[in-house]
């Protein structure tokens, strides 16, 4: 592996090739959840949010929570510090542990939690200048797993074939709809949609509600837009003036193409544009500020 990933198990840090056994459930069953962030200027965007979503999920899939786990925060900003990346990328996941092969967990098990850390590496301006592609893919919501909706498990197993097939179609993003082409959500985003001066997204049931999606709608109604609820089917998605995609590593991404139909002009749109600025400030003035953005 060329790329430079520092790599934590169980709070201590890993030399040489980090060795996690076979028998730990996040590798048989996908028995684990994960966060993925970011930083802005050096520091983690939103890092409260997204370790009270890691409890969430774990509680949700019944992961133990241990008491050591209270730690991560501080914990996950020395790693990076120590990591020395200009920007970094980070991802925490909490799996149920190692133990016997069997589908149905021992409850003496220890959860174990891994922490990757790299450089962040992004699309060029140029990709946000152009625009991003979508299309759209037959799933029920949250893969089947209503229930489970607002937990982020490690198994991605449908969303990787969504993008896949996306990719075949020479889309940058999978947008998952239900049989009757109601949208829910991105392979790995949230979807958002403008029409005048109404910004709309689905309903949280049945979805992954992210973080910087939050923050967006924050900042959209203080921007002067009317925020609703509201899950279109694919069609009125591509006639909507904008659509964008917001996701912790790329912020908000403008969408010019729904299933080959051109949004709007086949530009990115004034509002997103405006709230992609918006984040991007909001993120840096938690960075130069040192209290988290949702705060400013």
């Amino acid at each position: 592996m060329s790329q430079r990933v520092e790599v934590w198990i169980d709070a201590l840090r890993a030399t040489g090739s980090p060795v996690v056994s076979v028998f730990d459930r996040g590798l048989l069953y996908g028995d684990s959840v994960f966060e993925t962030l970011r930083t802005y200027g050096g520091r983690i965007f939103e890092l409260e949010a997204h370790l009270e979503r890691l409890k969430s999920s774990a509680e949700l899939v019944g992961i133990p929570w241990l008491p050591e786990f209270e730690n991560l925060g501080p914990e996950t900003r020395a790693q990076v510090e120590s990591a020395g990346f200009p920007e970094a990328y980070v991802r925490l996941m909490v799996t149920r542990g190692e133990g016997p092969l069997g589908l149905l967990p021992d409850p003496a098990l220890r959860p174990r939690r891994i922490t990757l850390i790299s450089e962040l590496s992004l699309p060029g301006e140029e990709f946000y200048e152009r625009g991003a592609k979508v299309s759209s893919f037959v799933a029920e919501p949250r893969f089947g797993l209503k229930e489970l909706a607002g937990a982020k498990m490690g198994n991605y197993v449908l969303g990787i074939r969504a993008l896949r097939a996306a990719r075949q179609q020479g889309a940058d993003e999978a947008i998952f709809v239900d049989p009757n082409g109601v949208v829910s959500e991105g392979a790995t985003s949230n979807v958002f949609f403008v029409r005048g001066r109404t910004l709309l997204t689905p309903p949280e049931e049945g979805i992954l509600a992210g973080i910087t999606r939050a923050v967006v709608l924050d900042l959209a109604e203080r921007a002067g837009l009317e925020v609703r609820w509201e899950a279109p089917n694919i069609d009125e998605l591509g006639a909507a003036d904008e659509v964008f995609l917001t996701s912790s590593l790329r912020g908000i991404v403008p969408v010019v193409e729904v299933d080959g139909r051109t949004v709007s002009s086949g530009v990115p749109g004034q509002w997103t544009r405006k709230l992609r600025v918006l984040l991007e400030e909001r993120a840096l003035q938690r960075s130069l500020n040192g209290t988290r953005a949702r705060d400013l």
